[in-house]
C-alpha cells in the first residue's frame, strides 16, 4: 500500500538545491499546462518566467513578439478607455453642478416673482422684475380673453344649431297634423263597408205609396173589413 503524498507548504524553499529542482519541475509543468490551454481552447498564450538567478524562460503559442504587441495594444486601449471614463465622469460632474446652479437660480427667480426674497434686490432689479410681471400678466390676460371669446363663439354656434333643429321639428309636427286632418275628412265621405248604391238611394229617397196602401188605410179608419184583391 503506497503511502500518502505529503503536501508541501506553499512558502519559500530554504534549501538552494531543492529550490532549483522544484523550480525546474514546476516550470516544465507550467509550460505544459500553457501549451495544453492554447491547443484545447484555441487561446493565444504567452508565458515569461525569470529564475532567482535572473535567467529567462518563456513560452508562446504563436510568437512572443506577437503576444507582447497584442498585450501592449490592449493595455493602450484599456488606458484610453479608463481616461475617457474619467473624462466622462468629470464632464458628468461638471454638468450636474451646472444644472444644480441653474435650478437654484431658477427657483430663486420663481420665488421672487411670487413676491418672496425681494430684500436682496436693488431698485433697478425690482423695476426689471416689475416689467417682467406686467408683460407676463398682459400675456395671461390676452390668452384668457381669447379663450373666453372662443367659448362664447362655440356656445353661439350650438345655440343656432338648436334653433335650426327646433324649427325642423316644428315643421315635422305641423306636417303630421295636416296629414291627420286630411285623413279624417276623407273618412267621413266614404260609404260604409258592404252598402250598395241602391240601398243608399232607397234610404235617401223613400218610395211613393200605392193605391192598395191608401185603401187599406181608409178601411181601417172606417172600421170596415179589408179584403185584399189578391
Amino acid at each position: 500500500m503506497a503511502g500518502k503524498r505529503e503536501r508541501i507548504a506553499i512558502r519559500r524553499i530554504d534549501n538552494l538545491a531543492a529550490r532549483q529542482v522544484t523550480f525546474s519541475k514546476r516550470r516544465r509543468g507550467l509550460f505544459k499546462k500553457a501549451e495544453e490551454l492554447s491547443i484545447l481552447c484555441d487561446a493565444e498564450v504567452g508565458l515569461v518566467v525569470f529564475s532567482a538567478t535572473g535567467k529567462l524562460f518563456h513560452f508562446a503559442s504563436t510568437s512572443m513578439k506577437q503576444v507582447i504587441d497584442r498585450y501592449d495594444s490592449h493595455s493602450k486601449n484599456l488606458q484610453k478607455s479608463e481616461a475617457l471614463s474619467q473624462l466622462q465622469s468629470h464632464i458628468d460632474d461638471g454638468t450636474c453642478s451646472r444644472l444644480k446652479e441653474e435650478l437654484a437660480e431658477t427657483s430663486l427667480k420663481l420665488r421672487q416673482m411670487r413676491g418672496e426674497e425681494l430684500q436682496r434686490l436693488s431698485v433697478q432689479q425690482l423695476q426689471e422684475l416689475e416689467k417682467t410681471l406686467e408683460s407676463g400678466l398682459g400675456s395671461v390676460l390676452k390668452t384668457k380673453s381669447q379663450k373666453i371669446l372662443d367659448e362664447i363663439s362655440g356656445l353661439e354656434r350650438k345655440r343656432m344649431e338648436l334653433i335650426e333643429e327646433n324649427s325642423r321639428l316644428k315643421e315635422q309636427v305641423t306636417h303630421m297634423a295636416r296629414m291627420e286632418t286630411q285623413l279624417g275628412v276623407d273618412s267621413e265621405i266614404v260609404y260604409g263597408e258592404g252598402q250598395s248604391s241602391e240601398s243608399v238611394t232607397n234610404t235617401s229617397y223613400p218610395r211613393p205609396s200605392t193605391d192598395t196602401d191608401d185603401c187599406s188605410d181608409t178601411s181601417l179608419r172606417l172600421g170596415l173589413p179589408f179584403f185584399s184583391s189578391k
